[in-house]
């Protein structure tokens, strides 16, 4: 298994003030990419939201796979904003994207 940081955008489609965003990366935390050294290296957060209400979900996946590490995060991130109680047409998501490959090895 290797360890996959994901990237997953996705557009707010109604109002998610900060008190949603906060819940939102709460709900996100388990699988932060804080947690691995590319993480910690890129100061990357788990929740971007932009001015436009267009957002990124960065996430820390362990997968067999690329391909298997994105459908994860995509799955992911839908379950955490379904937690929140926000639905595909409230915050539609786009394709999940591998951002960076985390490696012990030096």
């Amino acid at each position: 298994m290797t360890t996959y940081v994901i990237s997953v955008p996705g557009t707010f489609t109604g109002t998610a003030g900060p008190r949603t965003r906060a819940e939102l990366a709460r709900a996100l935390r388990p699988a932060d990419p804080h947690r691995t050294r590319l993480g910690d290296e890129e100061d990357l957060d788990v929740l971007t939201v932009n001015d436009d209400d267009t957002f990124t979900v960065r996430l820390t996946v362990e997968a067999g796979s690329g391909p298997e590490a994105e459908r994860e995060a995509h799955r992911l991130a839908r379950s955490a904003l379904t937690a929140i109680g926000l639905d595909d047409g409230a915050a539609p998501l786009g394709p999940a994207v591998v951002t960076g490959i985390d490696s012990d090895e030096s």
